[in-house]
């Protein structure tokens, strides 16, 4: 099985970095190494075998870190397995239904080649920061929309992934 796998995140608010958590916990449990990490505290991403890279969406754009971590390590990042997921619908549309990912997360998953991406439901709720988040949580549209046994079974399977690649990769 892969050695190493980092799980980064972009996250204003601390929902995004409350699902990264959770998705290494459940590769922690699948038996993998895992290094959960906010994306703008990673300076390089050679010593892990594969990362997960999550990002809160903001008005359609993936949270500044989150950009900022794929244009920055996007040569490291083709020469191992990726895979991408957002958080943002205030709403419970993501456990619904798939959700296809925003135009400039698909670009990032294009240019990183991603194995896979997926959008999970957002949390935005009490003391938020940014004029318009306040705006949506004092009108009362705000919540918790997060379904943690879907970013379980997501996670779940990515580790399977990576087990099945590594076995393959055995003589």
């Amino acid at each position: 099985m892969t050695e190493t796998v980092l799980v980064a995140y972009g996250s204003t608010n601390g929902s995004t970095a409350e699902i990264a958590e959770r998705v290494g916990e459940v590769l922690t449990e699948e038996g993998l190494t895992v290094a959960v990490r906010s994306a703008a505290s990673v300076p390089d991403v050679t010593p892990y075998d594969a990362v997960v890279l999550g990002g809160g969406l903001y008005g359609g754009r993936w949270q500044r870190d989150a950009r900022r971590f794929a244009r920055h390590h996007r040569r490291a990042l083709t020469e191992r397995p990726v895979w991408l997921f957002s958080s943002g619908p205030l709403d419970p549309s993501a456990s619904e239904r798939e959700i296809p990912p925003a135009p400039g997360v698909r670009r990032v998953a294009d240019r990183l080649d991603a194995r896979g991406h997926i959008t999970f439901g957002g949390r935005l709720e009490g003391k938020v920061k940014g004029r318009i988040a306040r705006m949506i949580v004092n009108s009362g549209k705000g919540g918790d929309f997060r379904d943690f046994e879907q970013i379980a079974a997501w996670a779940t399977t990515v580790a399977g992934e990576l087990s099945s690649e590594q076995a393959g990769s055995r003589p």
